[in-house]
This record gives C-alpha cells, sequence and structure tokens, in this order.
C-alpha cells in the first residue's frame, strides 16, 4: 500500500519532482517527507471519521479538496512562471518543508487512503495488538517515503543536466500537472459536497 501511494501521480508527486529539479535533491527529499510532518493528525482525524455520518465526512472532505485545489493550482502557475534559473541555482527560497505540508494536507488523498483503507486496517491491527499496528504504520510511511525519496533522487541528479530550454519545458510541464491535479481535486471537491453528480 505504501509503495502505491508514493508512486502514485498526484499533487505531492508532481512537487517533489519540481522542487527537486529546480533547487536540487535536498529540497525534493524534503518534500518526500512531508507526509512524516502532516500525516499523524490526518489518521487520527481518520479514525474518528470512520465512525461518523458519511455525510459528515464527505462534506469535510470536499472543503479539504476546494482549499487544496486552491493552493496546487497557485503552485503550478508558480513553476509555469519560472524563467530561465538553471536547476540548482534557484532565484528565492525553496520553502519545501512548507510546500510539501500544505500539499499533504490540503489533498484528499491522504483523508479519503485513511478514511476508507487504512483507518480499518490500523483498526484491525490493534485488535491484534499495539505492536501490529506500530508494524503497519511504520511499514507504510517507509515505503510511501521511500517511494517519493527515489523519485527526488531520480529527479534531482538529472535536474543538473537541464538547462536553460530544457529546465524551462520541465518546469512548465510539471506546473501544468499540478494546474491538471488543481482542476481534478476542485472537481472531486464539488462532487463530495453534492455540487456535481458522482
Amino acid at each position: 500500500l505504501g509503495l502505491a501511494a508514493g508512486f502514485s501521480p498526484g499533487p505531492l508527486m508532481a512537487l517533489v519532482l519540481a522542487q527537486a529539479l529546480r533547487f536540487g535533491t535536498r529540497e525534493g527529499l524534503k518534500v518526500a517527507a512531508a507526509p512524516l510532518i502532516t500525516d499523524l493528525p490526518i489518521v487520527a482525524l481518520s479514525v474518528l471519521l470512520v465512525g461518523a455520518a458519511a455525510g459528515v465526512a464527505e462534506g469535510l472532505l470536499g472543503a479539504i479538496s476546494l482549499a487544496g485545489a486552491v493552493f496546487v493550482a497557485w503552485l503550478g502557475v508558480s513553476s509555469i512562471r519560472t524563467t530561465g534559473v538553471e536547476a540548482g541555482r534557484p532565484d528565492e527560497a525553496p520553502r519545501s518543508w512548507t510546500r510539501g505540508a500544505a500539499v499533504n494536507a490540503l489533498s484528499p488523498h491522504p483523508y479519503l487512503f485513511w478514511v476508507t483503507v487504512g483507518a480499518p486496517i490500523l483498526l484491525r491491527a490493534w485488535g491484534e495488538g499495539p505492536l501490529v499496528a506500530a508494524a503497519f504504520l511504520v511499514g507504510f510511511y517507509v515505503s510511501l517515503v521511500g517511494a517519493k525519496m527515489v523519485l527526488a533522487v531520480a529527479a534531482g541528479r538529472s535536474g543538473g543536466r537541464l538547462r536553460g530550454g530544457a529546465y524551462r519545458v520541465t518546469t512548465a510541464v510539471l506546473g501544468g500537472l499540478l494546474v491538471v491535479f488543481a482542476v481534478l481535486l476542485g472537481l472531486e471537491g464539488l462532487r463530495l459536497l453534492g455540487v456535481l453528480p458522482a
């Protein structure tokens, strides 16, 4: 489950790649570690939501999706507007921890995973014993964060070969992907809120 989530395309993966290309491997690794910062409250909230009414849970996820869509769209437009800065030579502070944490916290994907899959597994594991639950959590996050870190290292190493026009095209494509993910998050939020049909 962790590897599947780690290698799945999404806003956090796009940000991992964009930060690693623009600011270097270290900044990509910081974004990859974002779930370690933001997921504790997400896991706790999801365990509580498992027992809550579906309508309340969907409304909360819808609001998170819409907020995430706005933030991810801003990141995408910023990446598209990047000028001819060479990879590894930033013209601004990377703020990778902040951006990674915000993207992960404002994306509905961690909430959806934990409400639908993770929390039920965690609760069953807890029934087997605290060590079993801890083993599930550790295994999941080692796999999830490890997969994102592999992508950050790969992007960071290739970033040194991207200069000038190639770098601008790459960051523009990644920015475009972030905008696409923002639109999808927005549509998902509107569906969860009942504005659009499911």
